[in-house]
């Protein structure tokens, strides 16, 4: 029997390989980092992905880390503000304890880890899921970086988005009292501000005045250069099975990179098992993933004009919502 090889320990890896495993299927997952880590992640998890959190196995384990329910929405564009309540609950768990738990749930139906390699061994006629994320360079000059961080103190059920000039900040609750701050920035704005992040932050009234009532916990992470996808290409080879970010990154603000990354690993997973050809695969993602990448492409652009909160504050908030979603149907 073929053995499945999986680059990365993400949602992505994590999902395919319980996939894999779920089949009758052997599974060995290649990991860079030697432990488990924080992640930069908005750490907002759709309503969609509670069924693929079920499918994988681990919907009570999930509820028993008690994460942060989270029903409204909030979008700040300046001085205007739009706010709705979700259609239904959403919830907010950090990527820590997420990661942990599809890992431990792909360990216990006998994944194989390998910590401190990030490239499986070239053995032939063995398929192989890339999780491992983001590979897109950058040429120099104003590129994306992200930015993330916790905070402890008072939450609420709110996900907030602060929209700036060529960026945003998200402010919502995960577990046990914390606060992900998660937020996207053009180069050269980080570097008006030396990469100092909490002044960088201070300098966005809005969001300082939101975490005025916080304490930071822990140190600031940084990643980047990023590079958004606008279509989903072709596979490097017949056996080789790209998902999550490594399939394609949408924008972050669509909230929706946690359940495409379990969504899209859950599918690689079991392509690779019942050795569908990957191109078939990447055709199918490719359409399951075409109305959120398309919806990501329009507001992307609709936020470089000045009078967008005043458009914003025109479109339903349920809609705008719906529009980067995948259908349940999907799921």
């Amino acid at each position: 029997m073929h053995e499945i090889q999986i680059l990365g320990a993400g949602p992505a890896g994590s999902a395919a390989a319980i996939a894999a495993l779920s089949a009758s299927v052997p599974a060995r997952i290649f990991e860079r980092s030697s432990g488990r880590r924080h992640k930069v992640c908005g750490e907002f998890i759709t309503p969609e992905a509670c069924g693929v959190l079920a499918d994988l196995g681990v919907w009570d384990e999930f509820l028993a880390l008690r994460p942060a329910r989270i029903r409204r929405c909030m979008l700040h564009f300046g001085r205007t503000t739009k706010t709705w309540k979700l259609p239904e609950c959403a919830f907010g768990l950090s990527r820590y304890e997420l990661d942990g738990l599809l890992l431990r749930r792909a360990e216990t139906l006998g994944a194989l880890v390998v910590r401190g390699e990030g490239d499986a061994p070239n053995e032939a006629g063995k398929p192989v899921v890339v999780a491992s994320g983001r590979s897109t360079p950058a040429p120099k000059g104003n590129r994306i970086f992200g930015f993330k961080t916790h905070y402890t103190g008072p939450t609420d059920d709110h996900v907030e988005l602060f929209f700036f000039r060529g960026g945003y900040i998200g402010v919502s609750a995960a577990e046990n009292g914390i606060t992900n701050v998660c937020g996207l920035a053009p180069e050269g704005a980080l570097r008006a501000c030396g990469f100092r992040l909490d002044e960088f932050v201070a300098r966005q009234e809005p969001v300082a005045e939101r975490l005025r009532p916080l304490a930071r916990a822990m140190e600031w992470l940084t990643v980047g250069p990023l590079v958004f996808s606008n279509r989903i290409g072709p596979p490097a080879a017949p056996d080789i099975y790209p998902a999550g970010d490594a399939l394609g990154f949408i924008d972050p603000f669509t909230g929706s990179g946690i359940l495409n990354a379990m969504l899209t690993g859950r599918m690689a997973g079991s392509a690779a098992a019942r050795r569908i050809p990957s191109q078939e695969y990447v055709a199918r993602c490719r359409g399951l993933l075409e109305k959120p990448y398309r919806a990501s492409v329009l507001i992307r652009a609709a936020l470089k004009f000045d009078g967008v909160g005043y458009l914003a504050a025109l479109v339903p908030g349920r809609w705008l919502f719906r529009s980067t979603r995948i259908g349940r149907w999907a799921i």
